[in-house]
């Protein structure tokens, strides 16, 4: 899991978004609206449902997120995230603790943890080349 997720706001702009996701070394944000998770976005979804579709940069980047949020809860066993994953066709869930968002976990983080020498394991680990 990936602590202390990065967020951005409904309104900020698809190019502001996509500068937080680069400076933070992510590939998904957290979307927040009114005080409230409204959703994930990829760097995927910056270029396919926005880029792609002649949405412009300065456009809000809310829009682009994923609404139908799958999370997982922190306690929950590894096996809980793959099955979840597979079933809902997703590459990263939010971890709940409490009700509060505390990370991301992403097939990449599951990949290490159950074949820790399989090659998507060691992309994973590899430093990102920015």
């Amino acid at each position: 899991m990936t602590p202390a997720p990065v967020g951005v706001y409904y309104t900020q702009t698809i190019g502001e978004t996509a500068r937080v996701m680069r400076d933070a070394q992510v590939g998904a944000v957290l979307v927040i609206n009114d005080g409230a998770l409204a959703g994930v976005v990829t760097d995927r979804d910056l270029v396919i449902r926005g880029l792609a579709d002649g949405i412009a940069p300065d456009s809000p980047v809310g829009p682009l997120c994923s609404g139908d949020l799958i999370g997982v809860a922190a306690e929950a066993s590894l096996e809980q995230a793959q099955q979840l994953m597979r079933e809902h066709a997703v590459r990263r869930l939010p971890v709940i603790a409490d009700g509060q968002v505390v990370g991301i976990v992403s097939i990449g983080d599951l990949a290490i943890m159950a074949e820790s020498n399989s090659p998507l394991a060691a992309v994973s680990r590899a430093e990102a080349n920015t």
